[in-house]
């Protein structure tokens, strides 16, 4: 069994579907992404995956379980959304220390000492006491990683982690990364569409299409873009306009 199933998952908010007929299998340890052209449902499938919306039709299952069930306990994942989504008025060790809070039985002192071991892991000691008002765009997605990280989850979601930052920061992430999933043997889970990120870090990915309302290719992205005979794909991976003339 996969660590994360969907099968047949169709995705609509009362009108035409979004996305129809979805089928994924993430397995554990690996890097895997979800893509595909501006407004295709790859953020919307991102929320169905951890439980904050249900499908229309179809199953999805995290480690056997219907996902808004396992967030009703500990949950098994941790999620770092669109720019960090940290709480301004807090510090990163207070925003760390949101979900141990939440979660967790240890006392105040020992969710601070798990809250800097965490920071630290994401290279950001020496900025316990920060606001996010004060740190680097790049910070605060690491911040938001580490937030995510607080409970020890088995699996990372990631939502457009690399979007907005220059390439230095955003390959300094994509080791980040790297790291973790080596280290923690934590299974990663990202939305992208930054094709430099995707072939350095991801294994495996679902291509999702807006005019097609759902998944066009899938497997892993070097081979998808050197061999898939699909124009739209190519075209994709390939950075070419829709104007422009297959190869």
């Amino acid at each position: 069994m996969a660590l994360i199933e969907a099968r047949d998952v169709e995705i609509g908010f009362g009108g035409p579907p979004i996305l129809s007929g979805v089928n994924v299998d993430i397995e554990a340890g690996e890097i895997f992404a979800i893509l595909g052209g501006s407004g295709c449902g790859k953020s919307t499938l991102l929320r169905h995956l951890i439980g904050l919306q249900a499908p229309q039709a179809g199953t999805i299952r995290v480690q056997g379980e219907d996902p808004a069930v396992a967030r009703q306990d500990a949950p098994p994942f941790g999620v770092m959304f669109q720019s960090g989504a940290l709480f301004g008025s807090l510090t990163l060790t207070q925003n760390v220390a949101l979900p141990l809070e939440e979660w967790s039985t240890l006392d105040a002192d020992s969710i601070a000492t798990v809250a800097a071991a965490r920071l630290a892991l994401v290279g950001l000691d020496g900025f316990e006491n920060h606001l996010p008002a004060e740190i680097s765009g790049g910070m605060k997605k690491r911040a938001g990683i580490a937030r995510a990280l607080a409970l020890e989850p088995d699996i990372l979601f990631l939502d457009e982690p690399s979007a907005g930052l220059d390439p230095v920061t955003s390959v300094e992430l994509d080791e980040l990364l790297l790291k973790l999933n080596a280290n923690l043997g934590v299974t990663i889970v990202l939305v992208t569409h930054e094709l430099d990120s995707l072939f350095k870090i991801a294994k495996r990915c679902v291509m999702l299409d807006r005019d097609a309302a759902g998944a066009i290719a899938s497997g892993d992205p070097r081979a998808l873009r050197d061999d898939s005979t699909d124009h739209r794909v190519h075209r994709f991976f390939n950075r070419q306009s829709s104007g422009a003339a297959p190869a």
